[in-house]
Parts: C-alpha cells; sequence; structure tokens
C-alpha cells in the first residue's frame, strides 16, 4: 500500500462517491475494505443461471435530487425502472404501498376515487397527530385492521421488534395512496444501471489516483496508516471506538440471512419482490431477479429473505435507546480533526441509496468548497 492523502474504509456508495471526488481533486487515495468486492451492499453479479442478482438484497434506485441524478450518470447508462412490491395478505396478492387496489382487495369494497378513499382512511384510522413510536404511525395511516394483517408481524420479523418498540420515523415512511397508483417510489428520477451496480462502482472508482485494496480489515492494519490528511469512515461507528461506550448495552443493528434457490421453470412469481408480511413464515419477502430488466434465462433464481441479529449489520435499528448509545460515540467521533464518520452504519441512521451518495457529494463539498470542483468534462466518455 502506498501512501496516500486520503484514506477511505469502505468502497460502497459512502466510500466510492468520497474517493472519486478527492482523486479527480488531485489527491492520492487509498480505499481499504474488508470484502472481496467493491460496491458494498450494492454488489452484484452474474449467477449459474446467467441472471444479474444482487449478493446483498434488491436495490432500487430513485431520487428526487438533481446533483445525485446528473452523478450517477456520469458513471452509467440507466433504464426506467418503476418498482413495484406486491404483499400476500389472507391468500391474495395485493400492491404496496396501500391504495385502492388493496383495499378493494381485502375488504370487498367499491371505492373508485380518491375522495373515496380519504373518506375510507378518515373513517377507519386513528387521529394520532403526532405518533411517538411506530405502532402509533401506522394506525395514523393505515388503522388498525392494515397495521395488523400488512405491518405489525412484518415489522416484528423486520427488526425483532414490535412497532411499538421502534421510532415513529420507521412506520412513518410507509406511503399510503389515495388512487390506484402501485408505484413503491413516487420520485422524478426512477431507474436502473444497464449494466449493474458493480459495473456503476467500477467506473466511478477507475481513476489513476486511487488505490484500492481489499481483503484486508482495516483494523489489523490501522497503525500501519498515518501521514494521512484526511480518513472518512464508513463502517459500524462502535467497532471504530472499540465498542467503548457498548460495555453494558451494545447498539443494535440487524443483518439479512439471503437463501437463493434455482427454480427449473421460466418464472415463479409474478413480481420482482413479494412481501409476506404474516407469522405463517419466518421470510420477510421473496425476490425473483429475472424480472429486473427483462433478462432471459430457461431457470429462475428466487431469495428468500429472513431478518437476523447474526452477520453483516445492514441497517441501524431507531429507537431511544440506541439513540443515546450513539451520542456517546457521536460525541467522541466529533473530537477528532481528520476523522469523518459517513454513511448509514458510520452516522447510524438509514439512508436510501439516493441518501447516501447525496451525503457523501455534500461532505465533500463542505469539506473542500469550491476548490475542489471537477470539470464534468472527465466523464464525457464514460
Amino acid at each position: 500500500m502506498r501512501n496516500a492523502d486520503i484514506v477511505i474504509i469502505g468502497a460502497g456508495i459512502s466510500g466510492a462517491v468520497l474517493a472519486e471526488r478527492y482523486a479527480n481533486a488531485g489527491k492520492k487515495v487509498l480505499v481499504i475494505e474488508k470484502r472481496s468486492h467493491i460496491a458494498g451492499n450494492c454488489y452484484d453479479h452474474i449467477d449459474d443461471n446467467g441472471i444479474l442478482v444482487s449478493k446483498y438484497g434488491a436495490h432500487l434506485f430513485h431520487t428526487n435530487y438533481e446533483d445525485v441524478w446528473e452523478y450517477v450518470n456520469r458513471f452509467s447508462d440507466w433504464y426506467p425502472w418503476e418498482h413495484k412490491v406486491l404483499a400476500k395478505v389472507d391468500g391474495q396478492l395485493v400492491p404496496i404501498p396501500v391504495n385502492i387496489t388493496t383495499v378493494n382487495t381485502l375488504f370487498g369494497s367499491d371505492i373508485n376515487t380518491e375522495d373515496e378513499m380519504d373518506e375510507w382512511l378518515a373513517e377507519n384510522t386513528l387521529p394520532i397527530e403526532n405518533p411517538s413510536n411506530g405502532e402509533e404511525a401506522a394506525l395514523s395511516k393505515v388503522g388498525p385492521v392494515l397495521y395488523e394483517k400488512m405491518f405489525k408481524h412484518y415489522t416484528k420479523k423486520q427488526w425483532d421488534k414490535y412497532p411499538e418498540e421502534l421510532d415513529a420515523s420507521v412506520l412513518n415512511r410507509i406511503p399510503v395512496r389515495t388512487n390506484h397508483d402501485d408505484r413503491y417510489f413516487s420520485d422524478i428520477h426512477q431507474a436502473l444501471p444497464k449494466k449493474g451496480y458493480t459495473e456503476l462502482f467500477r467506473n466511478i472508482l477507475d481513476h489513476p489516483n486511487i488505490e484500492i485494496v481489499l481483503n484486508i480489515d482495516y483494523f489489523d492494519i490501522c497503525d500501519q496508516i498515518e501521514g494521512y490528511e484526511k480518513l472518512f469512515y464508513t463502517g459500524p461507528v462502535d467497532r471504530f471506538f472499540d465498542f467503548k461506550h457498548s460495555l453494558k448495552d451494545k447498539l443494535e443493528y440487524r443483518s439479512i440471512n439471503f437463501v437463493s434457490e434455482t427454480i427449473e421453470q421460466p418464472f415463479f412469481q409474478e413480481n420482482s419482490v413479494v412481501n409476506y408480511p404474516g407469522e405463517d413464515v419466518a421470510f420477510t419477502r421473496i425476490i425473483e431477479y429475472k424480472h429486473f430488466g427483462n433478462q432471459q434465462s430457461e431457470n429462475t433464481t428466487v431469495v428468500r429473505e429472513y431478518t437476523t441479529d447474526e452477520g453483516e449489520p445492514y441497517y441501524p435499528v431507531p429507537n431511544p435507546k440506541n439513540q443515546q448509545i450513539y451520542e456517546r460515540y457521536k460525541t467522541e467521533a466529533d473530537k477528532l480533526v481528520d476523522v469523518h464518520f459517513v454513511g448509514r452504519l458510520a452516522n447510524y441512521k438509514y439512508f436510501n441509496m439516493d441518501q447516501a451518495f447525496k451525503n457523501a457529494l455534500d461532505l465533500f463539498a463542505t469539506l473542500e468548497g469550491q476548490q475542489a470542483s471537477v470539470d464534468t468534462a472527465a466523464y464525457e466518455n464514460i
């Protein structure tokens, strides 16, 4: 490993964006990644069925940030993808977010207009103005019956906590539609990279000023890393501080066990993602990757997702107890002058993909200002 001006721990979204920004600003950048690949949790590859699959679960890009959209288009061509999710409820497949079709299917109602849907929601939801936890947030959005059928037990499987044990923000993310719109997202830009996310990251990191070392845990060599101007850390914040504030109560993270299966038929399910919110199965959803990008194959690949406490940390668990522990680590982090904590795990905060891109871009701009602006002509041939 060479000496570097900028050291970045992790080659996911945050690390890759910061590496690219600093490399194009003339800095020598060293990226240290403990996994065997770049792209973090966005990593995808072609499986034995010839299907592009994501190793760590489906990643759907959507954004209203024009600067983020412009940035990612420098490094990949994209195809439109308006993501849709179905849920298996009472033996029927219904759309998520909850919309007119969801309600009509599950309740046998005959709602046809937005006014009628507004009326149904007013009659069936609880008027909780400032929800104090996830249960109250869900009850205020969809009411007791849909909460029980679609969200209560799914949340328990996802977080190993019932909604009342989580911050309101977790269930406040549930969109509810008063029309027939069955898109999961409503952002202006919704797309997937034509050659996959790994290729996107490969292009982002393709710069002579960037050195990437894989299969190395930063904490095994941290005493050898010195002389840098700035270090950016994207891993779990408690690991950086050797769990010093977690001797009694540890920061909680959720991981996912992905169980892949080849099915010897053209398709297994009618949609790319089907959620299973009930208690009858232990997994949260089934993803069939062949649906993405109109892929062709004799067989199909399906992946069942089981959320667990064991394994790689993916999700911070947002509740008051964990927030209090995190604040102790943040106090320690704020004391460091040349080390910056960035991304979902380091900030103990859930980011959508576009938010992670935005966060890294904004951090670079804040730290370096206009002096580090980049000539976009450098990307015209990618």
